[in-house]
């Protein structure tokens, strides 16, 4: 009961936390120190909530406490330069910039999606706006965004570093941006939405296979970028692919979380209002012009929901998907989905084939995705002993438990 308890506060505190450093950053304008004001807060909240109860107004709590933290700080600041000349206008401006009365700065509005847009910023390049936008606004870890990277989890963490130095000395405006600018920042803000709702959907480590919370933190920022964009094709497909994946959620676990593959489900458990969501939008966005990679993976994702039975999926038509995509994207794991959907159409001897052309992308080497593609392929050739070989060698490599159970269980019923 506890731990459920403890559960709850976390996602709770996981909701508020992009919300009140938005409200904070755009008071105090100083994106880091109002990042460290806000994780004092959310400390002492998983402190003192337990004892003392969650309060009627969480997210003003949060803010109050992040607040005068700040004020704090600002008169530590202005204690140790001794000028007594400029104190009085210094703590004046600390009433103007840091007020401590929650009501007075309006932070009951959701300021997320402008958090989003300022950790997009050009000042960053792509990568590193992408990395401080999903610790600041996802809430994901350092080794979480480090594994969604294939990078490190030292040069992710200096990559975090740097990005909240540059937003500081580049004193970027917390505002939502303008046309051009909204433009220019457009693809890192689909990215990082992106990876959000994947790291939810599939967490890369820890008991659970899904994080809700990151999920549908990711759709409910997507709808307001929808709203704001509803004419923008990928903005549209990126909400129609999140809506169609989620749409499975249910059927992806058994009883005690064990995962349940794509192939597996039991499709009655699936969402049909989100279905039919998704694919109204991306049969909408199709049409309008230019196809991009997130209204082709949406595209994917509906041909999917649209099989009733496993044995109905239109896997040419898949294959034709993923080798558009193929042409768009450099991401490994995209050629990898290619070899599975070649493996379907062809066989699994054209898919082991292609996976022969990936092996040497250093981003994927080491990752345990591509030995579980690997040892299913192996499996359906009927090459048991190195298909378990593989199994293991995936099971090994994940740091997520029930990806982990899954493949050491296809390993060990393989060698019965």
């Amino acid at each position: 009961m506890k731990e459920s308890a403890d559960a709850s506060l976390g996602h709770l505190l996981r909701d508020l936390a992009p919300q009140v450093l938005g409200a904070v950053a755009r008071r105090h304008e100083d994106f880091a120190a109002a990042e460290d004001a806000v994780q004092e807060a959310l400390i002492a909240a998983a402190t003192q909530w337990p004892a003392e109860g969650i309060p009627s107004n969480p997210r003003g709590w949060l803010y109050q406490i992040a607040v005068r933290r700040l004020t704090d700080e600002v008169r530590r600041h202005i204690a140790r330069r001794r000028r007594e000349d400029t104190v009085a206008t210094e703590r004046s401006a600390i009433e103007t910039v840091v007020p401590t009365v929650f009501g007075e700065i309006g932070a009951d509005e959701d300021d997320t999606l402008t958090l989003l847009f300022m950790c997009c910023h050009p000042s960053l390049t792509p990568a590193t706006a992408i990395a401080l936008t999903l610790r600041a606004v996802g809430g994901l870890t350092t080794s979480e965004i480090a594994s969604a990277f294939l990078v490190p989890e030292a040069t992710m963490a200096q990559r975090i570093s740097r990005a909240k130095q540059t937003i500081k000395t580049s004193k970027v405006a917390f505002r939502l941006p303008n046309d051009s600018e909204r433009a220019a920042r457009l693809a890192v803000v689909l990215q990082v939405l992106y990876l959000i709702f994947n790291e939810g959907y599939t967490t890369s480590a820890g008991p659970a296979l899904h994080r809700t919370d990151l999920s549908n933190e990711a759709i409910r920022l997507t709808r307001l970028l929808h709203a704001m964009l509803p004419a923008d094709n990928e903005v549209t497909g990126l909400l129609a692919l999140m809506l169609l994946t989620d749409a499975r959620r249910a059927a992806r676990t058994a009883p005690h979380g064990e995962l349940i593959p794509l192939d597996e489900q039991d499709r009655t458990l699936w969402d049909r209002s989100l279905i039919a969501e998704g694919v109204a939008l991306i049969s909408s966005a199709l049409p309008r012009g230019e196809v991009g990679a997130y209204q082709l993976q949406a595209a994917i994702a509906a041909v999917h929901d649209e099989a009733t039975r496993v044995e109905d999926t239109d896997w040419p038509q898949i294959l034709a998907l993923y080798g558009v995509l193929r042409e768009l994207s450099d991401n490994p794991m995209v050629k990898l989905s290619y070899a599975i959907a070649a493996a379907m159409v062809h066989g699994p001897q054209a898919g082991l084939e292609l996976l022969a052309e990936i092996e040497g992308d250093a981003r994927v080497t080491e990752h345990h995705r591509l030995d579980a593609v690997r040892a299913h392929l192996l499996e359906r050739a009927g090459d048991r002993e190195q298909a378990i070989t593989y199994y293991r060698r995936a099971a090994d490599r994940t740091a997520s438990i029930p990806e982990r159970d899954y493949l050491t269980t296809k390993a060990a019923r393989l060698a019965r």
